[in-house]
C-alpha cells in the first residue's frame, strides 16, 4: 500500500501521525467487517449503501436514504441497529403524525396537580425515521433541534439525547404521491444523502433464492464504547493540507463556478453548498479512508464520497431543472474539471 506524499515542511509530523493511527485502524477492521457481514445476512448486495451507513456511524452524522419502495432501505437500517449494542426505535412517518408523537410531551396528572414528562421515540441511540417525507413540514422541523443540538425541549426544559445518537431516515422520491419536500434547513443537517439503486441481475437472483427461507439471527458485534473509540479515531486520520485545499475548492466551486473557470456550471446552481458541507466532506473523507483500512486521506477518498455529501446541499437553477440536469450531473462536472492534487 503506497503512502501519501508529504510536504517538505512537515514530513515527520505526517509520518508520526500515520504510524500512530495505523495500528488502531487495523484493529478496527475486523469489527467493521463483522458489521458488514451481519447486515449481509439480511440484505443482498447494496455494498455501497452499507459502507455509507458505516461512514455515517464513524463520522457521527445523520443519513438520508432515498429510493423507491422495495430496495431494502428499512431492512438495512434495522439490521445495522441489531448488529450494534445500542437502543433502537422506529418512527413511521405519516401525514397525520404530530411533533409530540416524535419528541414526547408533558402530561398533566390531576391527582398530583403536576406535569410529568413522557419521552417520545426520538430518545434512542439509533432512530429509524421511516418515510420521513410523508409527514408534514411541522413534524420534520421538530427534528431540527434533536438532530443539530442532540437534545429535545419539552415544557421549557431541555433533555439530552443518548449518545451515540444517529438518525437514519428513509425517503421516497418526491414524484411519488403523498410526499412532502424536506425543509432546506433540515436537509442540510443530514451528513450524507444516499441514492439507493436497483440491484443487479445476479443480486436479484440471489434475493429470489432466499425468498421464503427463515431469517438468520443477527448478533451484536460492536458495543457503544467500541463505536465511540472508532468515532474518535476518525479525527486522527491524517489529511494533507493540499487535500484540505481540494475540499475547500470543491465546495466553493458550487458557489462561484466562474472563479474556477467552470463555464458549464455558470447559471446552473441557484444556491451553492455552505461551509457545513466543507466540514462534512472532510470528516466523511476521513471516515472513508478509515473504512478502507488507511490512516491517511487521498484525493480519491474525497472524490468517492463527494456526491453523497453535496447532492442535497445545492439548489439547481430553473434553467438546469428545465434541461433535466440533476445535482449529481453538476457534481460530476465539478469533479471532472477541477484539478486533482
Amino acid at each position: 500500500m503506497s503512502q501519501p506524499e508529504t510536504t517538505q515542511a512537515e514530513p515527520g509530523k505526517a509520518r508520526v501521525a500515520i504510524d500512530a493511527a495505523q495500528p488502531k485502524v487495523d484493529a478496527l477492521a475486523p469489527i467493521l467487517q463483522a458489521l458488514r457481514d451481519q447486515v449481509a445476512l439480511r440484505v443482498v448486495g447494496q455494498r455501497g449503501m452499507v459502507d455509507r451507513l458505516l461512514i455515517g456511524l464513524l463520522a457521527d452524522g445523520h443519513l438520508l436514504l432515498e429510493g423507491v419502495p422495495g430496495l431494502a432501505k428499512t431492512t438495512a437500517v434495522k439490521a445495522l441497529a441489531q448488529a450494534l449494542e445500542l437502543s433502537f426505535s422506529r418512527i413511521q412517518f405519516t401525514p397525520d403524525l404530530l411533533p409530540a408523537d416524535v419528541l414526547g410531551t408533558q402530561i398533566y396528572d390531576p391527582r398530583t396537580h403536576a406535569f410529568s414528562t413522557h419521552k417520545g421515540p426520538i430518545f434512542a441511540s439509533i432512530v429509524l425515521a421511516d418515510e420521513i417525507n410523508r409527514a408534514p413540514a411541522k413534524v420534520q422541523a421538530a427534528l431540527l433541534e434533536a438532530m443539530q443540538e442532540r437534545q429535545v425541549t419539552l415544557g421549557g426544559e431541555s433533555y439530552p439525547l443518548p449518545g451515540p445518537f444517529l438518525v437514519l431516515a428513509t425517503q421516497n422520491p418526491l414524484e411519488q404521491e403523498g410526499t412532502y419536500p424536506l425543509p432546506e434547513a433540515q436537509s442540510d443537517r443530514f451528513l450524507l444523502k444516499l441514492r439507493i439503486r436497483y440491484p443487479t441481475r445476479d443480486e436479484e437472483l440471489a434475493i429470489l433464492a432466499q425468498a421464503g427461507k427463515p431469517l438468520a439471527e443477527l448478533q451484536a458485534v460492536c458495543s457503544a464504547e467500541q463505536l465511540r473509540q472508532a468515532q474518535a479515531l476518525v479525527h486522527g486520520i491524517w489529511m494533507e493540507e493540499v487535500v484540505q485545499g481540494y475540499i475547500v475548492d470543491l465546495v466553493r466551486s458550487t458557489r462561484d463556478p466562474a472563479d474556477y473557470e467552470l463555464k458549464d456550471l455558470v447559471g446552473r446552481i441557484e444556491v451553492g453548498a455552505s461551509p457545513r458541507a466543507t466540514l462534512a466532506l472532510s470528516v466523511c473523507a476521513r471516515a472513508y479512508a478509515l473504512l478502507n483500512g488507511r490512516a491517511y486521506v487521498t484525493p480519491d477518498d474525497v472524490k468517492a464520497i463527494a456526491p453523497d455529501v453535496l447532492r442535497h446541499r445545492i439548489l439547481l437553477s430553473y434553467e438546469a431543472e428545465a434541461e433535466g440536469q440533476s445535482a449529481d450531473d453538476l457534481i460530476a462536472l465539478i469533479l471532472g474539471a477541477l484539478p486533482t492534487p
